[in-house]
């Protein structure tokens, strides 16, 4: 057995639901920054409001350079200090969420990734000692 499998078996699930979220929030962000290099899931730039393209400098792709590097460090950062890291996704998906809203096309995707945000929140507060 290995040693993944062996903690999950005698771990309480508390420890489960921790270890699956940590996972999930370590490798998402991660897996969806470096693909903001290569737009293989989706061309990202699309999911851009215009006036935020008009805002920042450079073009919409340029700017997904940037989200993917943030993306990067905050699903490393989960994995290394995931109390604090779970709060930064929080924060990220909530400006995301912003974002879909204002375009005004998304709404289903904004509604999942609210789901994403309570999911980083429960993150946090497993990550958190008790006491």
């Amino acid at each position: 057995m290995t040693v993944v499998t062996e903690t999950l078996r005698t771990s309480t699930p508390t420890q489960q639901a921790y270890l699956l979220l940590r996972t999930v929030f370590t490798a998402a962000p991660i897996l969806f920054g470096l693909d903001k290099f290569v737009n293989l899931m989706t061309d990202w730039p699309g999911y851009l409001a215009p006036w935020v393209d008009h805002l920042v400098p450079g073009t919409a792709q340029q700017f997904m350079y940037v989200v993917g590097v943030i993306e990067i460090v905050a699903g490393v950062l989960v994995a290394v200090r995931p109390r604090l890291g779970a709060l930064v996704v929080a924060l990220w998906l909530a400006g995301i969420i912003g974002n879909l809203l204002i375009l005004g096309d998304y709404y289903d995707v904004a509604l999942r990734d609210f789901g994403l945000l309570v999911g980083a929140l429960a993150l946090n507060r497993l990550a958190t000692p008790a006491g």
